[in-house]
């Protein structure tokens, strides 16, 4: 079984879209493209080298594989050796449209049950970036074995969002953290099963709270 691990950079607002730059991703109107730049940290890099630096292979949204093929095999500089890994890696592309996926070692996946498949083989472990479309599904499979979340210090306003629609309710354990010079804050969290409940107090039976729920059903509230 491989393990699958879900690697983020994140905003306190918990956004997601576009960290690498102004064009990777305006789509809705975003604005704010390369937010993780304009900070950086101490922190960042030992997170990047242990995701890497072990064998692994892509996962990967269409989107995010578009993003990544038009930019990693032809990048140059001090950058080059990045791209020359990814490209020799495996990349799981979970998307339902047919168009070609030229980019080297480029795997097609039609939907969760392909990426539970996927899981069950063997192979190296699974890394996904960016991707946020992929997360509530995948959440909702409980095919996630971790999260590593790399939290700027930025409240970006709109924006894709690690949980979006359709992320289920669940608790969450906290296996590691680290604050950076800068305020970035590494966490990694494995899940932990359904969010705990406790015995509440009774409600408040009085004719405020009595009147108070008559508006609530009603739409006034």
């Amino acid at each position: 079984m491989r393990k699958l691990t879900g690697a983020v950079f994140l905003s306190l607002d918990g956004v997601m879209q576009a960290p690498g730059g102004p064009t990777e991703d305006p789509t809705g109107g975003f604005d704010q493209g390369g937010w993780v730049f304009g900070i950086g940290d101490d922190v960042i890099d030992p997170v990047l080298d242990s995701l890497f630096g072990a064998p692994y292979a892509l996962l990967l949204g269409r989107r995010t594989y578009e993003i990544f093929a038009a930019y990693w095999p032809y990048v140059e500089g001090e950058m080059a050796g990045m791209g020359e890994a990814l490209t020799a890696a495996d990349k799981h592309v979970v998307t339902h449209r047919d168009q070609p996926l030229g980019w080297d070692n480029s795997h097609r996946l039609d939907g969760t049950t392909a990426v539970r498949m996927l899981k069950e083989s063997d192979g190296p472990n699974l890394l996904i970036q960016g991707s946020s479309t992929l997360y509530p599904p995948l959440l909702a499979a409980g095919l996630i074995d971790e999260l590593v979340l790399m939290t700027f210090p930025v409240v970006l306003g709109t924006g894709k969002r690690l949980f979006g629609d359709g992320t289920p309710p669940g608790a969450w354990r906290l296996l590691q953290q680290q604050v950076g010079e800068k305020g970035v804050i590494v966490t990694r969290w494995a899940p932990a099963g359904p969010v705990p409940t406790a015995n509440h107090p009774d409600p408040s039976t009085s004719a405020a709270e009595v009147e108070r729920q008559k508006r609530m059903a009603e739409g006034t509230w």
